[in-house]
């Protein structure tokens, strides 16, 4: 079991580069299953879940191949075709690891006309069920049944038939999933409430590419015309904008200056506008953005949202950051019941956290101070890692699995810019 190791206490400096985005490469990839035409995914982060995605094809038929693999690089490129599907079933051993795989429901029913796949797993931040994706499927024709774990979703006559339907609260993942199993149904859908996040933005953009048409891309509401087949397109992943911010916070806890190079600024104004709230410097140009800490950090008051909203996924970041700042912050978590599981291990470190519900009450402290902790989701993870950063000695964070999820080579970006972190293992 690998562990990362953080000697504290070094100011962050120097230009650090942004990876293409989990959540969006993830979304991305099961779009193959809608062709028999090749996609072609570029600035595809390698990450444990992207390779995790990539088997989970490659089990229902399709073949992938990957570029740009030299230890040098960030990033790659991957071609996917799924010629024929030979298998319609997403099993448990693989999706109770990975909650995304829940987006393979969508492409599998709309491309084959069945699917049978096993209720997913991920993060255990909370409950998130899938009912909601359930019931967008049925709207737009998919007949539906649960059992063994298992769904088994069917389309009369072999395709679905398109129809509308409003979100009763605002779904990512279950937007993701009937766009994607809309866009090749017999006729026109309608989606009201639907997610405006940035990685829904790059899903369709990604499957007009391939010859779908979607009108309201970024609104609530997508209309979407269904086309007999979608064909072969190349795709460049988005920048991670919930890396980005994490790397912020790290120069920010660090009283550190670091330009964060390969961003999209335009879609982080929840993250950036806190910053500033807190007194951090934030200067873009173009896809750079300069990130600078000179002064001790103010207290925030925050509420997560859906976007363009503060983004649940910065929230463990910002906690870690505001534990340092000059005075009493408020985090409220509105998203996730059970997104507080960091707190006790910030508070080995020497961090002064109350949790209330779903509101965390942070009051800065002096100093943290290095201690053995253990993580216990991904975006936890990240923000151990900027407590680490900051604490006066030793650091150890256990259960580092959860972050080669989401960051591509942490230790080494982190260590470009002036960190003393490194892996280990205990074999």
């Amino acid at each position: 079991m690998d562990r990362i190791i953080i000697r504290g206490g070094n100011r962050l400096t120097g230009r650090l580069p942004i990876s293409g985005a989990k959540n969006a490469a993830l979304t991305l990839l099961p779009c193959a299953l809608l062709t028999d035409e090749p996609l072609t995914l570029s600035n595809l982060p390698r990450l444990a879940d992207v390779d995790g995605f990539g088997h989970l094809l490659n089990q229902l038929g399709a073949a992938t191949t990957v570029e740009g693999t030299r230890p040098d690089e960030f990033g790659r490129v991957m071609t996917i075709r799924a010629g024929s599907l030979t298998s319609t079933e997403a099993p448990y051993d693989i999706v109770r690891k990975m909650r995304a795989s829940i987006l393979v429901l969508g492409p599998i029913l709309a491309r084959a006309g069945t699917a049978r796949v096993s209720l997913p797993g991920g993060c255990a931040i909370g409950n998130r069920p899938i009912d909601l994706h359930l019931k967008a499927l049925e709207a737009i024709g998919a007949e539906l049944e649960m059992a063994s774990g298992y769904v088994r979703a069917s389309a009369k006559g072999g395709r679905l038939s398109g129809g509308r339907y409003r979100f009763p609260v605002v779904s990512v993942g279950a937007t993701e999933n009937v766009v994607m199993a809309a866009v090749t149904a017999r006729g026109g859908s309608c989606i009201e409430n639907a997610a405006r996040e940035p990685e829904i933005v790059d899903l369709c953009r990604c499957l007009v590419a391939m010859g779908a048409r979607i009108e309201g891309i970024g609104t609530e509401t997508l209309e979407i015309e269904g086309v007999d087949r979608l064909h072969a397109a190349s795709y460049s992943v988005m920048p991670d904008r919930i890396e980005a911010g994490s790397y912020a916070c790290a120069a920010a806890i660090t009283g550190g200056d670091l330009t964060l190079t390969g961003v999209a600024p335009d879609e982080m104004g929840a993250t950036f506008d806190a910053l500033r709230e807190a007194g951090v410097t934030v200067e873009a140009n173009g896809t750079e953005v300069r990130v600078a800490a000179d002064a001790p950090l103010k207290p925030l008051t925050l509420s997560t949202a859906p976007y363009p909203g503060f983004a649940t996924d910065m929230q463990a970041q910002f906690m870690a950051m505001l534990t340092l700042a000059n005075g009493a912050s408020v985090l409220t978590e509105t998203i996730f019941e059970n997104r507080y599981m960091h707190v006790p291990e910030l508070a080995r470190m020497g961090a002064d956290i109350t949790v209330s519900g779903r509101t965390a009450v942070v009051r800065g402290v002096e100093a943290l101070t290095g201690a053995p902790v253990m993580a216990t989701d991904l975006r936890a993870s990240m923000s151990l890692i900027l407590a680490g950063l900051a604490a006066k000695g030793e650091t150890s964070v256990a259960r580092v699995y959860h972050l080669d999820r989401g960051y591509e080579r942490l230790e080494e970006k982190l260590s470009a810019v002036g960190a003393d972190i490194e892996r280990v293992s205990d074999g």
